[in-house]
Formats: C-alpha cells, sequence, structure tokens
C-alpha cells in the first residue's frame, strides 16, 4: 500500500482541516489538491485574512471551500486553529507558516489544548522502493527520551500503525549494532523495548525486534549474511530511532537522497496534527494531509 493506493482506500467521508497561521503558499495548495480530491470539505485558515489572500493569489489559487479566520499572531492564530479542534468544529490540524513549537504550545495548553496521551510524537509514513508504506518514528519532537518516553513512542507509533491499517506491526528497535553491549544504552533500550513487545506491554499487539542495525532491519539478505534470525528484518512496517538527530538524518536522507515520498504527522493529540517542512514538496504534504484523513477515518 503506497500514497496512492491509501487515498484511494479512504473509507469515510471528507474532512474538515485548519491551517494555523496558513501564509504558507505550498500549504495552501497542498489544500486545495486535498479539496479537489475529495479527501477534504473544508479548509479553515486562520491569520491575517488579507495576507492569506495574498498568498493564494501569489499563485492563481481558488479559495473555494476555504474559511478565513482572522488572527493578528502567529499564538493567535494557533490557539484559534486548536480551539475549532477542540469544539469539534473541525476534524483535523495542519501547520502554517510558524514555528513547530507555537503550534504545540498551543496543542499543549492546560486549560485550552487537545492533548490526548501523555507524550506526543512525530511519526513520519515512508513510501519504499517495493511501493508499500513503513513508519519512521520520532524524527521531529524528542530530543534524547529516556527508556519511559520510548515506550510511549513506540505505543504511539504501533497505535498510528493500527490505525492506517498495518495491523500486528512489525517494529525495529534501531542502533548502531545488532547485539546488546552495556556501555550502549540505545543497545540495552531496545532488547527492553523488544522484550516489551513479547510479554504484550504495549496498547496494541506489534512484533518488536531490538537491537538492529538498520541494514539488517531493512533487507532480510543483510540479516542472513550477519547470521541474524529475525522476523522483523527486512519486514519492518515501523523503524523506531531512539534520539533526534538519527531519526532527522534519517528521514532527509530517504527524502533527498533516496528519493522517496515522506509525510509526517504528530500524533498524541485529539486528533493527527500534519506537520510538514517548508522545503517538503506539494506531493508530501498531500500525502501527510491524506495520512492524517486515513488514521482518524479508522478509529
Amino acid at each position: 500500500m503506497g500514497f496512492s493506493n491509501l487515498r484511494k482506500e479512504l473509507t469515510s467521508g471528507p474532512k474538515s482541516l485548519t491551517v494555523a497561521w496558513g501564509l504558507d503558499s505550498g500549504v495552501l495548495q497542498a489544500c486545495r489538491e486535498a479539496l479537489d480530491y475529495g479527501l477534504l470539505h473544508q479548509v479553515i485558515v486562520t491569520g491575517p485574512i488579507e495576507k492569506i489572500e495574498a498568498t493564494a493569489a501569489s499563485t492563481d489559487m481558488s479559495l473555494e471551500g476555504f474559511s478565513l479566520h482572522p488572527a493578528s499572531t502567529p499564538e493567535e492564530g494557533a490557539a484559534e486553529a486548536v480551539r475549532l479542534v477542540r469544539e469539534g468544529e473541525t476534524d483535523l490540524l495542519m501547520k502554517g507558516h510558524l514555528s513547530t513549537s507555537v503550534i504545540l504550545r498551543a496543542v499543549l495548553n492546560k486549560e485550552k489544548g487537545i492533548r490526548a496521551q501523555a507524550l506526543l510524537s512525530h511519526i513520519a509514513a515512508v513510501e519504499l522502493p517495493t511501493g508499500r508504506l513503513a513508519l519512521l518514528t520520532d524524527a521531529a519532537m524528542n530530543v534524547k527520551p529516556d527508556l519511559q518516553q520510548k515506550s510511549q513512542i513506540l505505543d504511539n507509533a504501533i497505535q498510528f500503525a493500527w490505525s492506517i491499517g498495518l495491523t500486528n506491526p512489525k517494529v525495529a528497535v534501531l542502533a548502531s549494532v545488532e547485539t546488546v553491549n552495556p556501555q550502549m544504552q540505545d543497545t540495552i533500550d531496545a532488547a527492553c523495548l523488544s522484550l516489551m513487545g513479547k510479554r504484550g506491554q504495549f496498547s496494541k499487539a506489534a512484533i518488536v525486534d531490538g537491537p538492529l542495525a538498520f541494514d539488517n532491519a531493512y533487507s532480510k539478505e543483510a540479516a542472513i549474511q550477519k547470521g541474524i534470525e529475525s522476523e522483523v528484518a527486512g519486514e519492518a512496517d515501523i523503524f523506531m530511532v531512539q534520539e533526534l538527530t538519527a531519526g532527522n538524518l534519517l528521514y532527509k536522507a530517504l527524502s533527498y537522497v533516496g528519493g522517496l515520498s515522506i509525510a509526517g504527522v504528530i500524533y498524541g493529540a485529539t486528533c493527527p496534527i500534519v506537520l510538514t517542512s517548508r522545503a517538503d514538496s506539494s506531493e508530501s504534504k498531500l500525502n501527510a494531509i491524506a495520512l492524517a484523513c486515513k488514521a482518524l477515518s479508522e478509529r
């Protein structure tokens, strides 16, 4: 199942989406395409109305199907977008032309936010050369998580995998080597997460193995050459890195060097949050919207 099939397999009706501080022509264009494709029936955009209209006009883009809500600052735009989700006026939230920290502060606000899980995490879907989707986590949010936080990050990814149709997902917990080394904490944590999977300690079923180096997690042949017996090798549905730098580097290498299609969301709020980079293509932004719609439709 690639991104094109994922869009076709959406079983429920079109969703509504709110863009926080929508002064990004690439984000608006992706929303336009999502409307035209039938993924969305309405897009709400917060921000200075005249500037939003000018941003759309700069690419000759129609705002039919868009509703504009005034906001004078990014903080105000983020708060208004979160309010619309919290009060049930929209289904999905998307980051516009503002800092990730600004939208997350609004999401995590104790009184007016939309936090649903103990820990929010970033999940990227990658269309592999074989045409199937796999998940990568966490490449954008949690810098150096401890074991407890890693277990929540993995639980988020497992829940998300089930929500997009990847049932009983196979998880590769990545490290630089595939053996447990007492001097390398990541290998110890990977082994703990693997055992937690075997003991059924995650909220949904998954097959978890680690530590695995990326080569033998990605390639069954590489695992065989190293004498590694693993149900996950070459068949991973989830690749879990153990700190943000490794995740970010892998994410960008797969996208820019590997040329693979990637889409990212934040998981752990009351709805998936579409989080894209300004450097992402319009196709990547559209894929991220489709991914969030799929996850929401299967809840």
